[in-house]
């Protein structure tokens, strides 16, 4: 599957009357595993992409470039569908379109342009937004630099959490009015909040950070939304387990005798072994 359609793929799930849970991944073997689990997408977050190539916390000190590394990695082992999250374009709008120009080669299929400040200022006690008109203006900067029509360009704010629920309607309004194809609610609490976004923009939404409790999928597709994240635990995960079976071996636990390991056939899948067989014997003549 190429690029083109899997923004083909990214935008049936947008246009669709289902509410999917993205497969958080992180690297290519994890969004194989996300792939060959039936995920219609893949999520990586900015703070996974923190964890995952700084080891470092979610405070925005990553850059573009190891950012779009990461991603052109993923992409290239993988046909999922990746949404990503660009945090505020790495600057201001023609930074951002500098990000859209990156990940678009990189290989998404869908990329997040957020209003929050970043990176912190010094001296702020909480997290704040950028004014409105400049948020437009990141929005239309992204949309202008995309090639691939097809690319979702998405809209996301903050407002709900840091000014309120009618500032986030405003917002969201307007980013809708620049043309964006879809709008992402972090930070909601009730599916109140949720319900009012929708009355005002009819665009596909999706939610990410949801502190309240929303119902099921049916619910919250019956809301309007097409894609809500459940979080980030499959990297979390990976820590622990990481961590657990160095801990037994330094310990002195023979290898032999380590649980929680992979199957030999499962890192065969993973690693799409039978793809490098086949290509050994067409041209190594193995």
């Amino acid at each position: 599957m190429n690029l083109h359609e899997r923004r083909l793929q990214f935008r049936a799930v947008l246009a669709g009357d289902a509410c999917v849970h993205p497969g958080s991944v992180f690297d290519p073997i994890s969004a194989r595993i996300a792939e060959d689990l039936g995920f219609e997408l893949g999520m990586f977050a900015g703070s996974v992409v923190s964890l995952a190539v700084l080891g470092a916390p979610d405070i925005v000190v990553l850059t573009l470039t190891e950012f779009a590394d990461q991603i052109r990695r993923i992409a290239r082992a993988s046909a999922l569908p990746l949404l990503v999250d660009a945090d505020h374009g790495y600057g201001n709008a023609l930074s951002v379109m500098r990000t859209v120009v990156e990940l678009e080669t990189a290989g998404v299929a869908g990329l997040t342009i957020e209003d929050t400040a970043l990176p912190r200022a010094h001296g702020e006690a909480r997290p704040a937004l950028l004014s409105q008109a400049e948020g437009v203006g990141k929005m239309r900067a992204a949309l202008a630099a995309r090639t691939d029509p097809a690319l979702v360009i998405v809209g996301r704010t903050s407002a709900a959490a840091i000014t309120g629920i009618d500032d986030a309607v405003s917002r969201a309004t307007a980013y809708a009015e620049a043309g964006v194809d879809a709008i992402f609610l972090a930070g909601v609490s009730s599916a109140a909040q949720v319900r009012a976004v929708r009355a005002a923009v009819k665009l596909p939404l999706i939610l990410g950070g949801a502190t309240g409790d929303l119902g099921d999928r049916a619910a919250m597709a019956a809301m309007g939304v097409r894609v809500a994240l459940q979080g980030h635990q499959p990297f979390a995960a990976a820590v622990r387990a990481v961590h657990e079976t160095l801990q037994a071996l330094r310990d002195g636990t023979a290898p032999g005798a380590l649980g929680n390991q992979p199957s030999p056939d499962l890192m065969r899948r993973v690693t799409r072994q039978s793809d490098y067989d086949a290509a050994t014997r067409d041209y190594l003549g193995g």
